[in-house]
């Protein structure tokens, strides 16, 4: 993974120490809230509804024990024990005092971690495959390009003051397992005949107006990769509604001058960019590349596992992945506990999976924008007493992308956004569903909640997904069929009136009901719904 050099060291420890001032002359009220607001913000640091709230980037979502070690001392010292993993693969915590915020960065400092641009009109934390360099079907690790997009986007000057927030997703395979049409930009490397290049998706995103991103151009030479990114944003940066807040996004953009005219103009600003030498010479990517070069794997390791302890076996199918490298897996650890809170881990639990990735991970973690964490490089030979760890700190839950697995934003509970909780829906919903044995009979199914409108929680591309509302002042939620994030992206649709807090989980029942009836071997539930269409499961849930 990378590492800092003597200047990303530098950018951060000033960042902190200049926030540190800030903080203090905010405490002293020397400046208002409204005049510290912008200045918080560009630090991550939220003004919640119980107390402020810091989130923290974890690029492309990776990172090593020593950083993951460092995220449960900060639960412990600055929190209350534990931290909260996030859609855009970072972390989250809940109850920070600002008064000790500028100590928090200071540590996180220390091991190569911040909340820089983690809010605010700016170009987010980028986003990537969580099996990326681990798995068989991608045609390059894509995280050294990542990692390029992090660097020139960090205090980019043009980028600052972006007309909305900015996502962009890096994937190398065809599988998409980063909802990558569903950001502003989404990025895959492509290989034609034999050259490595990117395609680029823009226009995507979810919130009040969700949207899939078109292709806007098959095939971007690599060398030309962070000119055509540039040219992107520069279009944008120009013509991205500043004056109206719920037309800021550039996926409105998009649809209002049509992908054709997009593309017309990034290209003719392309042809500018190009011109002024912004793309790293070769060197500068071997070296930001040799970062990411393939950890020292063993060969000739047996794939051969022991599946003799039937718990173990029932885990080993559900949450562990095939990997590249003979003789290792991919394993995921489920942060969704049947009544727990979807993305949470304890302090305790963060060690515990510091401790297995330096001991058994190549001391290499990976955070999922489903709110898990992946232990990308595991030998076969290992994974039983990994998973012997696992089930001691109560994290062997084996539901990873079954209707358990739930994706749920912090909503009302913790968000000042927010208009509907849902952690007690997802909490509800898991305990419906708790038999393990029901879980695996209804198979693959994302389930994905949100408490407002912003769709933190993915709820339009959930298979079945819901939406917290505002009803005349009572929590009412939506419910919608047929989303996916994955590559065979979709956007759900909404069934019909809404229901209370437990009419919505009896119809999230009668919908899997449905399903069951209708389906035919080998679908699964967005399938079916796809084949057969609303109407049967509307019947079914409304009577």
């Amino acid at each position: 993974m990378y590492k800092y050099d003597n200047y990303d060291q530098a950018i951060v420890d000033a960042r902190v120490e200049e926030f540190r001032d800030q903080v203090k002359r905010r405490l002293a009220g020397e400046i208002t809230e409204d005049q510290f607001k912008p200045l918080r913000l560009m630090n991550g640091l939220y003004l919640q509804l119980h107390a402020y709230m810091l989130r923290v980037a974890i690029p492309y979502g990776t990172l090593d024990s020593r950083q993951m070690r460092m995220l449960a001392h900060i639960a412990r010292k600055y929190d209350r024990d534990y931290g909260h993993f996030t859609t855009r693969q970072n972390i989250q915590y809940n109850w920070i005092k600002l008064e000790e915020c500028a100590d928090l960065l200071a540590e996180l400092a220390s091991v190569e971690m911040h909340a820089i641009q983690t809010s605010g009109n700016c170009i987010r934390n980028i986003s990537s495959d969580q099996y990326a360099g681990a798995a068989a079907d991608e045609v390059a690790d894509p995280r050294p390009w990542a990692e390029l997009l992090r660097q020139w986007s960090t205090f980019h000057p043009e980028f600052s003051y972006l007309p909305r927030k900015f996502k962009i997703a890096v994937i190398a395979a065809d599988e998409d397992r980063a909802a990558m049409r569903l950001h502003d930009i989404g990025i895959q490397l492509v290989n034609r005949d034999g050259k490595l290049g990117a395609a680029f998706y823009v226009g995507g995103g979810m919130g009040r107006t969700p949207m899939i991103a078109p292709l806007i151009k098959d095939y971007v030479p690599i060398e030309d990769f962070l000119s055509y990114a540039e040219a992107c944003l520069r279009v944008y940066n120009r013509y991205g509604r500043r004056d109206n807040i719920y037309k800021a996004r550039i996926k409105i953009l998009v649809h209002e001058i049509g992908a054709d005219e997009y593309r017309r103009q990034v290209e003719e600003e392309f042809a500018h960019v190009k011109t002024l030498g912004i793309d790293p010479p070769a060197a500068e990517l071997e070296r930001i590349a040799a970062y990411f070069a393939p950890p020292p794997f063993e060969s000739g390791l047996s794939d051969d596992v022991d599946r003799s302890d039937p718990d173990f076996a029932v885990w080993l199918d559900q949450n562990v992945k095939p990997h590249k490298q003979a003789g290792y897996a991919i394993v995921n650890i489920s942060l969704k506990p049947i009544g727990g809170i979807p993305g949470d881990a304890s302090s305790a639990q963060i060690d515990v999976m510091a401790d297995l990735a330096e001991k058994y991970s190549f001391d290499e973690l990976r955070v999922t924008h489903a709110q898990n964490i992946v232990l990308p490089h595991v030998a076969k030979r290992d994974l039983y007493a990994v998973w012997q760890a696992l089930n001691a700190a109560e994290l062997a839950n084996a539901n990873l992308d079954l209707i358990s697995d739930i994706i749920a934003c912090p909503g009302l509970d913790y968000c000042s956004l927010a208009n509907a909780r849902s952690i007690p829906i997802a909490q509800k919903i898991a305990k419906r569903f708790a038999d393990p044995a029901r879980q695996r009979d209804l198979g693959e199914l994302k389930l994905k909640i949100s408490g407002c409108i912003n769709a933190c929680g993915h709820h339009h591309a959930g298979h079945i997904g819901i939406l917290g509302v505002d009803r005349k002042g009572v929590e009412n939620y939506q419910l919608t069929l047929g989303g996916s994030g994955a590559e065979d992206v979709s956007i759900g649709k909404i069934t019909g009136p809404g229901f209370d807090e437990d009419g919505i989980v009896d119809a999230v029942e009668r919908a899997t009901d449905k399903y069951k009836e209708l389906r035919e071997p080998g679908e699964r539930f967005v399938d079916t719904y796809r084949r057969v269409g609303m109407e049967p499961f509307k019947e079914a849930i409304y009577g």
